[in-house]
Parts: C-alpha cells; structure tokens; sequence
C-alpha cells in the first residue's frame, strides 16, 4: 500500500480496513468520540500510524492511528495534531500510543 498523502486518504484507508469506530484523545487514553470514559492506553494496540507535516507551516502536523482496543477488539481511528499545536495532556497519551507502535 502506498503512504497516503492526506489526512483524508489516511483515514479512508483505515475504514477500507474495518477501522470504522472514531477515536478521540482522552486524559488517560484513547475514547469514543462523545463518550467521556476513555480506553486505557495498556489494552490498545496501535496498528497503522501516519503522520503528516504541511508544506510550509509546522503547526499543520497531524498524526492518523488506527488502532485496536484489545478488551472489545473494537477498530478505530484517532485523528490529531501533532507537534507544536498540539494539546500537551494529548502529547502524553500520544507519545505512549507511540511507544506502543514501536513494540
């Protein structure tokens, strides 16, 4: 598979994988968009990463994950920014999502 080249691209690619739950960064891992308990980070499994810079404009980085919430086995997408712009609590979670593409 090639390396999509946008956001949108990336995430079609994910629900053409059955990555079809939308994902959001929670304080202590990753939730349901509109839903307030999150999924800890130890039972998620992160299986697709792709990251994003803008042409010119650092505070155009995004990161896409697909990732699997072990428990339920649910697949999903989290879509955020990443870099300068991004949410230092949403850092935290992301760099340990990070940690565990790199196992």
């Amino acid at each position: 598979m090639p390396s999509p080249e946008t956001v949108t691209e990336a995430v079609a690619f994910l629900a053409a994988e059955g990555y079809v739950e939308d994902f959001t960064i929670g304080p202590t891992g990753i939730a349901h968009v509109g839903h307030d308990l999150p999924h800890p980070v130890a039972e998620t499994t992160v299986d697709y990463t792709f990251r994003f810079e803008g042409p010119s404009d650092p505070g155009d980085e995004a990161i896409v994950l697909g990732v699997t919430y072990g428990r339920w086995g649910e697949k999903g997408v989290v879509v955020s920014a990443y870099g300068p712009d991004a949410d230092p609590e949403e850092t935290a979670i992301l760099t340990a999502l990070a940690r565990l593409a790199d196992r």
